[in-house]
């Protein structure tokens, strides 16, 4: 594990507050979106005096909470917070303005925020009213926390994460006829079914393609209790020919946003969206682009092997997150993804990043080495 030089430099007790800001940002994982999850801390040299996190998107940010409960005790304390202090007006008025008012003698923030609005203007607003910045401790796990937030702003694209269950012969469908008794075949355990909800409640959107709505019907909702309230992520569904049809599960209780190509005929899906065609099926490029305009920051890719493959072709996807199951399918079942002949050039593209028991499967969790 690299070391944090200027994580390494902090006194003791600055580091414990940051850390305790971090996982104070933690608790707003699956309710923030779009905006990026932050804690924040107000202490003394006597200890904290309050603390906070953002919840929801048009709620007061983690500074703003932070200081109501320091009150008056906050002036001439330090502020740690986990991302740069906001410096303009959105949803909510700016952060950096509140800190100042507050009379904090010093702020030590993590990282600076991307947001082209922001982008150092509130550390530039704090210094200039004779506070004491410091930035750059724990920046990779504030970042970590938030990677579809850095990612839209950075490289003006989502997060992509590619989720898939597959046998020991990575196996992940079987072709052919359903089973007799009807029904979908489940690969992995219900433990693994769900933490796939965790992953879902923590994306923007999950997107899928034609073929997994017209096989299984899925609904690709949240139904995991993870708090009192629960956000869900925009469904996606790519489908070039408009084959799906209205009254699919996907599209009911808020419906569901459709990418066909631009000559495919009128259906009656609410929700169409046109792009360009690409080779076996839809300009991706130009997918991802509209995405990343409606503010989705972490897109979860729930498909078939074949749309798979294309993500990963076009090395789209950041991250996979694969559920190993202790069994076999044989070569009748369909293979993890379908790469065409050149997949060699994926070789040495992702590396392993978390390796764990999920019930009775193994989860795997990758990422992209270019990231």
């Amino acid at each position: 594990m690299s070391v944090d030089p200027a994580a390494a430099n902090l006194h003791q007790q600055d580091a414990a507050h940051l850390r305790r800001a971090l996982m104070l940002a933690e608790r707003g994982l699956y309710t923030t979106d779009p905006n990026p999850r932050v804690g924040c801390v107000i202490a003394d040299r006597h200890g904290i005096l309050g603390e906070g996190w953002h919840v929801r998107a048009g709620e007061p940010h983690a500074e703003v909470l932070a200081l109501r409960a320091a009150g008056e005790s906050a002036r001439g304390a330090d502020a740690y917070v986990t991302l740069e202090p906001c410096s303009h007006t959105g949803r909510t008025p700016p952060c950096a303005d509140a800190l100042v008012a507050a009379g904090v003698a010093r702020v030590w923030c993590c990282t600076a925020d991307p947001n082209p609005k922001v982008a150092g203007s509130g550390i530039a607003r704090l210094r200039a009213a004779g506070i004491e910045v410091t930035v750059g401790a724990f920046g990779a796990q504030a970042r970590a926390l938030n990677p579809g937030f850095f990612s839209r702003f950075e490289r003006h694209r989502p997060y992509v994460r590619l989720k898939m269950a597959m046998s020991l012969d990575a196996r992940t469908a079987r072709v052919g006829p359903a089973p007799a008794a009807g029904g979908q075949v489940w690969i992995s355990g219900d433990a693994s079914r769900a933490d796939v909800q965790t992953w879902r409640a923590r994306s923007s959107a999950v997107l899928t393609g034609s073929g997994t709505v017209l096989c299984d019907d899925p609904k690709l909702n949240v139904r995991l209790k993870l708090g009192p309230w629960v956000r869900q992520p925009l469904r996606v569904v790519l489908d070039t020919e408009l084959r799906c049809r209205p009254g699919a599960q996907i599209f009911q209780n808020g419906g569901a946003l459709t990418f066909a190509a631009l000559d495919a005929p009128e259906s009656g899906a609410l929700n169409v969206e046109r792009v360009a065609r690409a080779a076996g099926g839809l300009d991706l490029d130009a997918v991802i682009a509209r995405l990343a305009a409606l503010e989705i920051n972490e897109l979860l890719l729930e498909c078939g092997a074949r749309l798979a493959g294309a993500f990963l072709a076009k090395g789209l996807v950041d991250e996979m997150v694969l559920y190993v199951a202790p069994g076999l399918m044989g070569e009748n079942a369909a293979p993890l993804a379908y790469l065409g002949a050149d997949a060699s050039a994926l070789a040495g593209r992702f590396e392993f990043s978390d390796v764990r028991l999920v019930g009775d499967d193994v989860r795997l969790v990758l990422t992209s080495r270019k990231n």
